[in-house]
């Protein structure tokens, strides 16, 4: 299995970035999938998650700037991230969880990075 997270780079406060996580080994249609970030010194924390059924969640720090989404036919979860601010700068990982039995796959990381 692997993830492979593509898309960071840096932007202008208030400019926007998709992220892209590919995966192989294993179907993002039928698990959840999550990004996450951490910024230095601070803890890893969650971003955004999709699942199976295509219900999405999101950190509270996102208040409505960010859209996870799942392209099917090419196995890979987007995150539009716009109205970005120097507090987003982290690196971004994408995650999903096999559950019997469980393993945790993780992508590489992206770094984002937010000028003011």
């Amino acid at each position: 299995v692997q993830l492979q997270a593509s898309g960071g780079g840096l932007v202008q406060s208030g400019g926007s970035l998709r992220l892209s996580c590919a995966a192989s080994g294993i179907n993002f249609a039928v698990n959840t999938v999550h990004w996450y970030r951490q910024a230095p010194g601070k803890q890893r924390e969650l971003v955004a998650a999709i699942s199976s059924a295509g219900s999405t969640d999101y950190g509270r720090f996102v208040k409505g700037r960010f859209t996870i989404s799942r392209d099917n036919a090419k196995n890979t979860v987007y995150l539009q991230m716009n109205s970005l601010n120097p507090e987003d700068t982290a690196v971004y990982y994408c995650n999903c969880n096999r559950l019997v039995p469980f393993q945790a796959y993780w992508g590489q990381g992206t770094q984002v990075t937010v000028s003011s």
